[in-house]
């Protein structure tokens, strides 16, 4: 994975609850601006390659992983999410479905801004025998 991210992280919190096999992960994170030449739409596309390959890199495939983004800087904006899926479904497109559907609908929602994302991650066990 590429060193320069198109985003900076401003916090990260892990959490980790045992009895449940799961992991949860929080990060405050500001995309970067696109340089003037960059297609807006082609960059934010990037920017969600990124940040999906970023959160899920050592997840395995068999794993249930879900994600959450909501806007810190507009709290009347409803959180952004996908339900707890196995790793290997959980590709870039689908999460630049949901974040597209919700900036065409949502004029407010600001990916400018500090973004929260939360991601959720349970262990599947492997079986032995």
């Amino acid at each position: 994975m590429s060193d320069k991210l198109p985003f900076r992280i401003l916090d990260e919190t892990l959490k980790a609850f045992p009895k449940f096999n799961a992991t949860g992960c929080c990060l405050i994170i500001k995309f970067n601006s696109p340089v003037e030449e960059q297609n807006p739409g082609t960059y934010l596309k990037e920017c969600i390659t990124a940040l999906t390959n970023y959160l899920v890199n050592d997840v395995p495939d068999r794993d249930l992983v879900g994600l959450r983004i909501r806007n810190t800087e507009n709290v009347e904006d409803k959180v952004v999410g996908i339900s707890l899926r196995r790793r290997d479904q959980l590709k870039p497109d689908l999460f630049w479905a949901v974040v597209g559907k919700v900036i065409h609908s949502n004029a407010r929602f600001g990916l400018s801004d500090r973004l929260e994302v939360h991601l959720n991650h349970v262990r599947m066990p492997a079986g032995n025998g």
